[in-house]
């Protein structure tokens, strides 16, 4: 049973977490990746393939500032082109997408001349379709609105192994709710929970022997929710194979 300050720790996680997706926050937006988006793929988070991964073409590489070293990858957000600063928004028009890559600065620019992803500036830098839905192609630049939204997917959580013997790196995608895994422990059907670290990104580290052992995961997002994928991968699982679950947050 939880403990009332285990109960009010998690009720102020939520909370919190409910205060961020309400609020709105100016930003600004570039774009990459080219009219279908595949020099989008794999990035910063690991993701790969986005489109194997969930996320599809709405995905953005986040500047410094709101990467938070790979912490935030995964987290979904609502962005709406700022029409009181300029004249190329599209009307009436906003696009959720999900953080999946990082912009690094070029501190041989200035942040208000080319160094767009340089600290401290919140800055998005889209794929070229989701800043089509929200801006004018010819605009290059935006002043923007976000807020942190919900994710919204399809099916459950996967988990993607990588690695060898004694090292386990565990790709999780797909998440659901805050989209963003703040830890995950591993299990062998031998053995009982073992705590990974992230290795970067969306990628998470185990330093076990657990060859012939199904395996299960259990994933807290930074919202404070946990969920448990019991047995995802069957005893004789290999590293390379991708297993998905029937949980989702």
């Amino acid at each position: 049973m939880e403990t009332p300050a285990l109960l009010l720790l998690t009720t102020l996680w939520v909370f919190a977490f409910k205060v961020s997706v309400a609020q709105w926050t100016p930003a600004t937006a570039t774009f990459y990746g080219g009219s279908d988006a595949s020099g989008t793929m794999g990035g910063a988070c690991g993701y790969g393939n986005l489109y194997n991964a969930g996320y599809g073409t709405n995905s953005a590489a986040l500047s410094t500032a709101l990467f938070n070293n790979g912490a935030w990858c995964g987290a979904c957000f609502t962005i709406t082109c700022d029409s009181s600063k300029t004249r190329s928004c599209k009307q009436g028009t906003s696009i959720t997408i999900t953080a999946t890559n990082f912009c690094p600065p070029n501190y041989a620019l200035a942040n208000d001349d080319g160094g767009w992803c340089n600290p401290p500036r919140q800055h998005f830098d889209m794929s070229q379709p989701a800043w089509t839905t929200i801006a004018d192609y010819q605009a290059g630049i935006v002043p923007v609105n976000y807020r942190r939204v919900p994710c919204q997917r399809n099916g459950g959580m996967r988990f993607t192994i990588n690695g060898n013997n004694y090292f386990e790196l565990v790709l999780v995608d797909n998440v659901g709710g805050s989209g963003v895994v703040a830890q995950i422990w591993i299990k062998g059907s031998n053995t009982d929970w073992m705590v990974m670290s992230r290795n970067w990104g969306a990628l998470w580290q185990s330093g076990s022997y657990l060859n012939g052992q199904s395996l299960s995961f259990m994933v807290k997002a930074d919202d404070g929710r946990v969920v448990t994928a019991s047995n995802v991968a069957p005893s004789n699982w290999w590293f390379g194979a991708t297993y998905t679950s029937w949980v989702q947050f």
